[in-house]
């Protein structure tokens, strides 16, 4: 019984959705969908109702395209939006940030498995540009996230307020958790944890939109073994401080340098790979 990981599925392109669709059975073994399935409730639903057949769980947590309320379809917003999410994946049995951390006791284990919801404060950029600026600094290279226009934060004042939010109630939760007992845990988050993790070398600009510094030091302070994070579009794998960080993007069929299959395009988490 093997812990797989997956982000950034855009099954919006029908090149994602054939990849999905073509997925073996994977018997007892759990999947995590780290984000950015799809950009609507419908492409989550789709997607959930393909994949959930054939792993034993699924483990979900919003990307920022989830969260996107397009001005002519209406619809919930912000946290409202968010929460209705949630319910789609619990009445699927598919665990969600708002669920109890489960025991993962599979190949590798037992770990303690964090699904979270953290969003971004625009932190993740130079010391000297101040946060008022920081829009202002990306635009300079013509660089504007559609998330300014798509994702709400209602009823918090801003993105960067929902943020915080979302970050003092995940420290509380984690560190309830460790004191519960005494096994590593796998953080899971849609974005990545560190700052000098947020390189995209073609837009570097854009990482204002990639996290926060909030969370920088969350792998020491709450004994991870494994990050999972995706956004970046750029899969790979990092070793900090003896724990391993995985990007698990898919990301859009233009970017991939070479074809991946149904089974290649996963990520193995657990055990060691």
């Amino acid at each position: 019984m093997k812990l797989w990981a997956l982000s950034d599925l855009h099954v919006g392109f029908a090149q994602n959705r054939a990849l999905l669709e073509a997925m073996p059975d994977h018997g007892d073994d759990w999947l995590i969908l780290a984000g950015d399935v799809g950009e609507s409730a419908e492409h989550l639903s789709w997607t959930l109702d393909v994949l959930q057949p054939r792993f034993g769980r699924l483990i979900w947590v919003p990307g920022n395209h989830e969260l996107w309320t397009r001005p002519r379809e209406g619809g919930a917003r912000g946290v409202a939006k968010y929460d209705e999410l949630v319910a789609l994946c619990r009445a699927r049995r598919v665990l969600t940030p708002e669920d109890p951390y489960p025991l993962w006791e599979g190949e590798g284990g037992p770990h303690r498995l964090a699904p979270l919801f953290l969003l971004y404060d625009y932190s993740f950029r130079p010391d000297e540009v101040p946060a008022s600026q920081a829009l202002g600094w990306a635009m300079e290279h013509d660089i504007l996230c559609a998330d300014e226009h798509l994702l709400h934060p209602e009823p918090f004042p801003s993105r960067e307020a929902w943020c915080q939010a979302r970050c003092e109630l995940t420290e509380a939760r984690l560190e309830r958790a460790r004191a519960l007992d005494g096994h590593p845990m796998v953080l899971i988050n849609h974005f990545p944890l560190r700052r000098d993790h947020a390189v995209l070398p073609r837009i570097p600009r854009f990482s204002i939109w990639c996290g926060t510094r909030c969370t920088e030091d969350w792998h020491l302070r709450f004994r991870a073994s494994v990050v999972v994070y995706g956004h970046l579009h750029i899969r790979g794998t990092r070793e900090l401080d003896g724990v391993r960080f995985e990007e698990v993007s898919l990301g859009y069929p233009s970017q991939r340098r070479k074809p991946l299959d149904a089974r290649g395009c996963l990520k193995q988490v657990l055990p060691h790979p």
